[in-house]
């Protein structure tokens, strides 16, 4: 089942049709997917409804260097700086790269604009799996997340990863929550189209199989000495690069797609 964040309250899509889901905090609860269960079927919405980003108090954090696709990309634009090794090292180490991205108020959801920094040349998006994880840690679903990302700023020097990562516009997650509490398949795939125009920019498309950690891994590591009274959402990097000549430009349009949750849209203001 999905689970939609809209202006009138939460709503539920299952092959029976759509349902209201009453109630606040839903995406706290350790048995979210039995609790959304007991309405299937119950009070039906009718019409059409606008998905907003679908989270409520939850802090989103994200994990860098997870893919082989990444690594090589974050060691070729910082190794004039130095810190190309940063980031080889991160890959083969035990301990996952984990940093904050977002409250809330910054991010935004489906066909809702994302930004690029003004004191940026080179920027990306960073289409991710994303996990909508309980107070206690518990996986409870997964959603879409892009991860805007000011390569240029991190490449000068690593220790700028918060201002190439945390600005205003630079979350977007949704369409919404696929709540259940079988994992994802490895063969689950996430595809990105960027669109300038009436032409495709960039495309690129990568699978869970290509991930070098598991989901389980990144959510104790974050959940190790770091408490979450309302959950979190995490991102779990991306195996999906544009080449280095590409940049973002203002009124792209970005499509991300994962089979079984639906596609995240959003445009660069």
């Amino acid at each position: 089942m999905i689970l939609y964040r809209t202006a009138s309250g939460w709503i539920v899509s299952t092959n029976k049709g759509l349902f209201h889901a009453p109630g606040a905090s839903l995406t706290t609860m350790e048995d979210l997917e039995s609790y959304l269960s007991s309405y299937v079927g119950g009070d039906p919405y009718d019409g059409n409804f606008t998905p907003l980003p679908p989270i409520e108090n939850q802090e989103v954090w994200a994990a860098g260097v997870t893919y082989s696709r990444s690594r090589t990309a974050r060691m070729d634009e910082s190794q004039s700086s130095g810190g190309g090794d940063f980031y080889d090292r991160v890959y083969t180490a035990e301990r996952p790269e984990l940093f904050f991205k977002a409250v809330p108020r910054r991010v935004v959801g489906p066909g809702q604009k994302v930004r690029i920094r003004a004191d940026a040349k080179w920027n990306v998006p960073e289409p991710e799996f994303t996990l909508l994880i309980s107070p206690r840690g518990k996986i409870l679903g997964y959603t879409i997340g892009n991860d805007m990302s000011s390569r240029d700023i991190e490449g000068e020097n690593p220790l700028y990863l918060p201002q190439a990562k945390v600005y205003d516009g630079s979350c977007a997650i949704g369409p919404g929550i696929l709540v259940t509490s079988e994992p994802l398949s490895p063969g689950t795939r996430i595809q990105i189209e960027i669109r300038r125009g009436a032409k495709t920019a960039f495309a690129g498309a990568t699978a869970l199989s290509e991930m070098k950690r598991d989901f389980r891994t990144l959510v104790d590591y974050l959940y190790r000495e770091t408490s979450f009274p309302d959950g979190c959402l995490l991102m779990t990097g991306t195996g999906v690069v544009p080449p280095d000549e590409f940049t973002l430009d203002h009124g792209d349009e970005i499509s991300i797609t994962v089979d079984g949750i639906g596609t995240l849209q959003n445009t660069v203001e």
